[in-house]
This record gives structure tokens, sequence and C-alpha cells, in this order.
């Protein structure tokens, strides 16, 4: 498997942005469709927002990948807030600690093709996306 990384840490808004604009940048350079850099940015802000909401600081990851003969792109949302108290119920559409639509992780997980959640309460979640380039 071949890499290659950037990060962005998130402590305001604007570091959302960044995050974004770093995602979509790195999945065109890629070669994904404009369909898949809009699910990809998607994910990303969702993430990016968590962090800033949720956790106040935190980074995201991102990672170009090459396994085999596919190629895709790995998102790693990392903090030290928190945790998730219960993961199944952060993954079930509809619930919402912010007020929003409640669509956050359960979206996420529908926008890429593979999502992994490790979270411990008190120290902190790491979460990986991954979407590859059909």
């Amino acid at each position: 498997m071949e890499y290659r990384s950037s990060s962005v840490d998130i402590y305001t808004e604007w570091d959302i942005v960044a995050a974004r604009q770093l995602g979509r940048n790195e999945a065109k350079k890629l070669g994904f469709g404009t369909v898949d850099q809009a699910r990809i940015t998607t994910a990303i802000s969702e993430l990016a927002r968590n962090i800033y909401l949720y956790a106040g600081k935190g980074k995201i990851e991102i990672t170009c990948i090459h396994k085999d003969d596919a190629t895709g792109i790995s998102i790693i949302a990392s903090d030290e807030g928190p945790g998730f108290p219960d993961v199944r119920k952060v993954m079930d559409d509809g619930f919402t600690t912010s007020g929003g639509l409640g669509a956050g992780m359960p979206g996420v997980r529908r926008l890429m093709d593979d999502f992994n959640i490790v979270t411990k309460r008190g120290v902190g979640t790491t979460i990986t996306a991954i979407k590859w380039i059909r």
C-alpha cells in the first residue's frame, strides 16, 4: 500500500473550510468524478464540524491510498474530546445533540465506502472513512 498524506488542524470554522478544500483538491488530483468529490467534501465537512462543535479541537488527515489495483482517499478525523457515550445511538438516523437534522455520522457512513469509529469516553474519538475510485 502506498500513501501520501496532508492534514488540517481543526480549531475554528475556517479550518473546516480548509479541510473541505484540501479534500476536494486531493480527490480531484486522484481522479474522482465531481459527484464523488462532493461526497468526500461533504463527509469531511461533517467530520470536521463535529470536531469543532463537540471536541473543540482535533485534526482531519487526508491520505491518498493505493492498494493492489485500487486507488482511494482515506479521511481520518481525530480528537481528544469527550468521546461518544453510545456509538450505536450516534449511528442512528435522526440522532442529534445539536438540534440539526441528525444525518451526521450515518450520512458520512453512506457517503463513503468504508467507515470505522474508535471512541473512548474522556479520551477521544478517531473516525476513519475511505472512498475508492470506481
